[in-house]
């Protein structure tokens, strides 16, 4: 008898069986174009062609052209938004066409009160600056990039440098931030609680 009947036969022997996930399969020709905008359009950074054709499982030639032809077309198309190549990724970004009625619908909502989503984004500037925008999407859960522009624009926020490990941008609050609060330094800054009870947990599972 051979060792391997052997080993088939004694029930005290276990044998390993090591299973290969199974491979992801790559975004078709057709799904490209509209996997990349999905993507692009949640990012708080620009995102590589790189970064974009290892999701995509798309040679990065592929995904770089296919970037190239959705900037185009959307130029040509005159569209609201373009999709720009900046500090090495791709981005949306508004028509510099219509700089002024975006700057004009920016500076309509001074006299406005803030949003909830707005309210809820400044305190976790105010509590946990510096941080990235990638870091207030973490804990709040959703995109925040229109948010930010909007509390930039208004005075309440500005950049602070980068990140030293992703050179993502940092924000801090503003001194228009505390005038408009009320006091004179973040130490004057109320409890965190009843604004964001669930700040300190969410930040735990990250």
């Amino acid at each position: 008898m051979t060792n391997e009947q052997n080993a088939l036969d004694d029930p005290t022997d276990t044998v390993a069986v090591v299973v290969d996930d199974e491979p992801e399969t790559p975004v078709s020709d057709l799904d490209l174009a509209s996997a990349i905008e999905a993507i692009v359009m949640v990012v708080d950074e620009p995102v590589s062609t790189l970064l974009l054709a290892q999701v995509l499982q798309r040679p990065e030639d592929d995904v770089a052209a296919a970037c190239a032809e959705l900037a185009t077309e959307y130029r040509d198309q005159g569209r609201g938004f373009q999709l720009r190549e900046v500090a090495g990724g791709w981005r949306f970004y508004s028509n510099p066409e219509f700089d002024s009625v975006v700057q004009r619908f920016i500076l309509d909502g001074q006299q406005a009160r803030l949003t909830q989503a707005s309210l809820e984004t400044l305190a976790v500037v105010a509590y946990r600056q510096p941080v990235s925008r990638a870091r207030i999407s973490a804990v709040r859960g959703v995109n925040v990039d229109g948010v930010m522009r909007t509390l930039l624009a208004r005075g309440l926020i500005e950049e602070n440098g980068f990140d030293g490990e992703t050179g993502a941008h940092l924000y801090r609050t503003t001194t228009y931030f505390l005038e408009r609060l009320g006091v004179k330094s973040l130490d004057e800054l109320p409890e965190l609680a009843p604004y964001l009870p669930d700040l300190e947990t969410l930040e735990a599972e990250l």
